[in-house]
């Protein structure tokens, strides 16, 4: 559990310590999303000279494609965050360290509870057959190991220096390059076209950046099967992360530049609930998460207070709830090992 002035003075302490480590710029605060941090450790922007210019007309392009989209849930302010570090996604000590850690408990905790709903067991690809679209996919760092499981995985961003990245690192594992298809653009505008066609949908670190969440959530529904499961890892609406979020990571220990967390974007875990109900989703689970940035881990806890991630099973004929009986540890392991990522 979370709270109390024991636990706040030690978090400072251990986001303080890391700060002085590092020479004022240490990992993401507990909860970093891709592309959030703007600047490198030397304070300055991170481009690569010869493509800089290409990159940013090209970002340029599909920020005006999306403003001139009557309705998208899709926010041009935060795209602005993320296109700067598009080349950095796959660097695994340094802006998105964070989010790679992360898939040791996010990767288990889909996988698991998918087999759990009646999906078959396959040594070596569990989720074989299962079709997942991972929402706000970035550079890949999630939908690879979903296609190592040998799940299909359709990745979707809005931003193309995303999808080009994913798309690179993707084409290094041919059995990869088979599994996952990157598609830049926003969950609106493939809607008519994937109305109940996927299995799972992922959007992970994703919720507390759309521009219109009701419409986020109904394109989220219209495009999964019924009995299909919802998976959302983001940050709560809390006075807690407010102080662990902004004031600390922020203003005191300077993790991350003064202005990346907008704290009246969080979504309380109500919220989503209230939202997945009037879109014919049930929540079946929610679980707390958090980061230590002393080990760079994360690691269930009972609180949510802080981040938290959050299973959904769209109503239908299909439907169902979890009966089978859970993993047994050497399935589980076995699994792990196959989701492993190479990077």
């Amino acid at each position: 559990m979370l709270g109390g002035g024991g636990t706040l003075r030690a978090f400072v302490r251990a986001l303080s310590g890391r700060r002085a480590a590092g020479g004022g710029h240490g990992e993401p605060s507990c909860r970093t999303h891709p592309a959030r941090a703007l600047l490198d450790r030397s304070g300055k922007v991170r481009l690569n000279p010869s493509s800089a210019a290409t990159d940013l007309n090209g970002s340029m392009a599909t920020v005006r494609r999306l403003l001139s989209t009557s309705q998208s849930s899709v926010d041009p302010k935060e795209m602005r965050k993320f296109q700067l570090l598009a080349h950095r996604w796959w660097d695994e000590q340094g802006e998105y360290s964070a989010l790679h850690s992360m898939n040791d408990i996010r990767v288990p905790f889909i996988r698991d509870t998918v087999l759990n709903m009646g999906s078959a067991y396959q040594r070596g690809s569990p989720l074989s057959g299962v079709k997942i679209l991972d929402v706000g996919c970035g550079g890949g760092l999630l939908s690879e190991p979903l296609g190592r499981l040998g799940a299909s995985v359709t990745g979707i961003d809005p931003l193309e220096e995303n999808i080009r990245a994913a798309d690179q690192h993707k084409s290094f594992d041919p059995v990869l390059a088979k599994r996952i298809q990157y598609k830049c653009g926003s969950l609106e505008e493939i809607v008519e076209e994937s109305v109940e066609t996927f299995d799972v949908i992922v959007a992970s670190e994703v919720v507390e950046h759309v521009a219109d969440l009701e419409m986020f959530i109904k394109c989220c529904s219209q495009v999964l099967k019924p009995g299909g499961s919802l998976f959302i890892t983001t940050i709560n609406k809390t006075q807690l992360s407010y102080i662990l979020g902004i004031v600390v990571a922020e203003k005191i220990a300077g993790i991350v530049p003064e202005g990346t967390h907008e704290w009246e974007k969080f979504v309380p875990p109500e919220e989503l609930e209230r939202l997945l109900e009037a879109n014919s989703c049930s929540v079946k689970t929610v679980n707390g998460m958090l980061y230590n940035p002393l080990t760079g881990s994360w690691s269930w806890i009972e609180s949510t207070s802080i981040n938290y991630a959050l299973h959904a099973v769209k109503s239908g004929d299909q439907a169902q709830t979890s009966q089978t009986e859970p993993l047994s540890e050497m399935e589980s392991e076995q699994c792990s090992a196959t989701a492993g990522t190479s990077v």
